[in-house]
C-alpha cells in the first residue's frame, strides 16, 4: 500500500528539510513510547522521516511513491524492508531472543534524555529574579540612578566561582575524564539508545577543583546580600519592565541570570504627560481671564513667572516650550497649561451692580 509520508507528518509536498524536522521533532515527543505515546505511531512518523529527511529517498518518493520503482526487484529504495527502515532498525522485536539495537538520533532525541548525539551542550544560565520598584512622576521622566539590594546567589568573591581554593590548580574530572559529558545507556521497547548528559561530577566544565574553597565549599557559588545601582532611563511609563543582563542569580561554570525591574510610577496632583509634552491646569479667577494676571507657575523644574493674557478663554491652553518630557541630544517636549476660569457663586451688592452694568454694555 502506498504511503502518504506527508500527510503522516502533517505538511505539504513543498515542505522544506526545517519543516519536516520541526514535524517529526512535534510528534516523535507526542508518541515516543518512553513518554507513554503510541509506539505504531512513532515507528510510522520515524519511517516518513526518515525519507523525506534523505534528498535522494524523497526524490524517489515524490516519483514512484512509498512502494519504489517498478521492476526494481522487489527491493525497496527506502531500506523498508525486513532488515528496517531508514537507519531505523526494528528487526529485534520479532520477540523471539529479546535482542536490542543500538542508534543515536542526535540532537532529535535530545530533547528527551537532555542531551543528544551531536555533542552540543546547553549553556547553563542562573535563575533570573524579578523585583517591583516605585517611582515618582517627576523621576519617571527625568530618569534616575536607583540603590537596590538583593539576597541572591552570586559567585563566590573567594575563588572568583571556580570552586578552588585560592593558589591551588584546577585537575581533569575523573568521572567524565575531562570531556564534560558522560555517556547512558537508556533502554525501551525499542532497544538500548545510547545518550549524553551533563557530567554531575564537574558541572559540565570538565575539571574539578584540586582543593575546595573554604568559603563556598566548592560549589563557586554562595548566597550573600548584594546592592545593585540601577540606572532608570528618562521617560519610562508606569508598567514598563527593566532588564538588566547578569544581575540575576550565579551559578558554577554558566552565565548569571537577568534581573528584571517592574516599574510602578506615582502619580502626580499636578501634571500628567501627553506623548513628550506635559500637561497641568491653572485656575484663574474670572477678572483676571479678562484683565490677565501674572501668576507663579510650579513646574517639574521648579517654579516659573508665567503671563496669562487678557481675554483668557476657559479651555485655552498656553504653551511652555522645552519644559516637557526629555526627547534626547538635550531636546525635550512642552509644558502645556489648561485655563480654568472660576465662576463666582455668590456676589457681594457691589459686584453684583457691577455685573449688570456689564449686561447692559452687551459684555
Amino acid at each position: 500500500m502506498n504511503k502518504d509520508y506527508y500527510k503522516t507528518l502533517g505538511i505539504s509536498k513543498d515542505a522544506s528539510k526545517e519543516d519536516i524536522k520541526k514535524a517529526f521533532r512535534k510528534l516523535a515527543h507526542e508518541h515516543h513510547p518512553d513518554k507513554g505515546g503510541n509506539a505504531e505511531k512513532f515507528k510510522e512518523v520515524s519511517e516518513a522521516y526518515s525519507t523525506l529527511s534523505d534528498d535522494s529517498k524523497r526524490a524517489q518518493y515524490d516519483t514512484y511513491g512509498s512502494a519504489g520503482p517498478a521492476g526494481a526487484g522487489g527491493g525497496n529504495p527506502y531500506g523498508q524492508g525486513a532488515g528496517g527502515f531508514g537507519g531505523f532498525d526494528f528487526s529485534g522485536f520479532n520477540g523471539q531472543g529479546g535482542e536490542s539495537f543500538e542508534f543515536d538520533l542526535g540532537d532529535i532525541f535530545g530533547d528527551f534524555f537532555g542531551g543528544g548525539g551531536s555533542g552540543r551542550r546547553k549553556q547553563k544560565k542562573g535563575r533570573d529574579i524579578s523585583v517591583d520598584m516605585e517611582l515618582s512622576f517627576h523621576d519617571s521622566v527625568f530618569g534616575v540612578e536607583k540603590k537596590i539590594r538583593l539576597n541572591k546567589v552570586s559567585k563566590c568573591k573567594e575563588c572568583q566561582g571556580t570552586g578552588a581554593k585560592a593558589g591551588t590548580q584546577m585537575q581533569t574530572c575523573i568521572t567524565c575524564d575531562g570531556h564534560g559529558k558522560v555517556r547512558e545507556a537508556k533502554r525501551s521497547m525499542f532497544g538500548t539508545f545510547m545518550t549524553e548528559k551533563v557530567c554531575d561530577t564537574c558541572g559540565g566544565a570538565g575539571k574539578i577543583p584540586k582543593e575546595k574553597c573554604f568559603v563556598c565549599s566548592g560549589k563557586g557559588t554562595l548566597k550573600r546580600e548584594e546592592e545593585l545601582s540601577v540606572k532608570i532611563p528618562a521617560d519610562i511609563d508606569d508598567g514598563e519592565t527593566i532588564r538588566l543582563t547578569g544581575g540575576g542569580e550565579a551559578i558554577k561554570d554558566g552565565t548569571t541570570g537577568d534581573l528584571y525591574i517592574k516599574i510602578h510610577v506615582k502619580e502626580d496632583s499636578l501634571f500628567r504627560k501627553e506623548g513628550k509634552n506635559l500637561v497641568t491646569e491653572l485656575n484663574v479667577k474670572l477678572s483676571e481671564a479678562v484683565l490677565g494676571v501674572k501668576v507663579i507657575l510650579k513646574t517639574l523644574d521648579g517654579e516659573i513667572e508665567l503671563k496669562v493674557p487678557d481675554g483668557a478663554q476657559f479651555g485655552e491652553i498656553l504653551r511652555i516650550k522645552g519644559k516637557g518630557v526629555p526627547i534626547g541630544d538635550g531636546r525635550r517636549g512642552d509644558l502645556l497649561i489648561k485655563i480654568n476660569i472660576k465662576i463666582p457663586t455668590k456676589l457681594s451688592k457691589q459686584a453684583k451692580k457691577v455685573f449688570e452694568e456689564l449686561k447692559e454694555e452687551g459684555i
